[in-house]
């Protein structure tokens, strides 16, 4: 019998069992990752498979192998009262939004508007990746930041962050901080998802997670402030897809096309001329410049976009 090799995702890190087989059950997993998480059995919440799915078996003498579970699977393990309403609600309808493969089949890029709350980074990837709009997907991910960027204070250095470690983390947990690049590279890697930005500014793509050869990809457009989510919608009104395989290079293509659109037609927000509000003062302030300004003058890092 082979060895079973799985990788372990929790809030609080990466993990590898190395000591299960084909044959051993659901049961025998549960037990492995009790020991590895403190999660009681009863609480865990698994999911697995692109894009994840829940792991819900009702004989957990069901082997790794009978439930579709392989070597090498990646695992993201949460206690049920953390997750599993967001991903009940959410994951376990996706599998239409996952591309067969076939980008030939005509199609088109539509923005999904997410609401301008300060978390459309957040809300925009628990679409993608679960087909609905749910905003209370934002503070999971943001503890999952918290977690990543404390654990490594060497690579999260205050270089990397523009500020001390631990501020960062208490700074990224709050609703009115905003998600950008760095919060990017993290989900993409604890999602195990390539995840692309097509920006709207300089009419350019961002892909994060490129150098990591993931299986599956989704797409992100950016205006300068804030972040939508993308789908691809066939003609004859199928289902919509929001992941797609790596080596769909047309699809790739259609996102170059859909960014030197949109910075063609002036799609994107001036960053000089919108509208911030320091969440520490309350005070009023034109512009990133004016913004970055305050903060210079008075340590105040926490802004929220103003939206007419």
């Amino acid at each position: 019998m082979n060895t079973f090799l799985l990788r372990i995702k929790t809030k609080s890190g990466h993990q590898i069992i190395s000591t299960l087989l084909a044959t051993d059950t659901v049961y025998n997993l549960k037990v492995k990752l009790t020991e590895f998480t403190g999660i009681e059995s009863k609480a865990l919440h698994i999911l697995y498979g692109f894009p994840p799915k829940v792991l819900e078996v009702s004989n957990d003498t069901l082997t790794l192998k009978e439930v579709g579970i392989m070597s090498g699977e990646t695992l993201i393990v949460e206690e049920k009262s953390v997750f599993s309403e967001f991903l009940n609600d959410n994951i376990q309808s996706s599998s239409h939004l996952i591309s067969d493969g076939n980008s030939h089949v005509p199609g088109t890029f539509i923005k999904k508007v997410v609401p301008a709350d300060n978390s459309c980074l957040f809300t925009s990837i628990g679409y993608v990746i679960g087909g609905k709009i749910n905003s209370d997907c934002s503070s999971f991910m943001r503890e999952i930041i918290a977690n990543t960027v404390a654990a490594d204070p060497e690579e999260y250095s205050e270089a990397l962050l523009s500020k001390p470690n631990k501020e960062y983390c208490k700074w990224i947990l709050k609703p009115e901080s905003w998600g950008g690049g760095i919060e990017l590279s993290i989900l993409s890697k604890f999602y195990g998802l390539e995840i692309v930005v097509v920006n709207s500014v300089n009419g350019n793509i961002n892909r994060f997670g490129e150098d990591q050869h993931y299986a599956q990809r989704v797409f992100l457009i950016f205006d300068g402030i804030h972040y939508d989510p993308l789908y691809m919608e066939s003609p004859n009104s199928g289902p919509v897809q929001t992941i797609f395989p790596t080596n769909d290079s047309e699809i790739l293509l259609k996102a170059m096309e859909l960014a030197k659109e949109s910075f063609s037609s002036h799609q994107y927000t001036d960053v000089q001329k919108f509208t911030l509000k320091c969440m520490d003062c309350n005070i009023y302030l034109r512009g990133s410049s004016a913004a970055s300004q305050h903060a210079k003058q008075s340590g105040h890092m926490n802004f929220g976009e103003i939206t007419s």
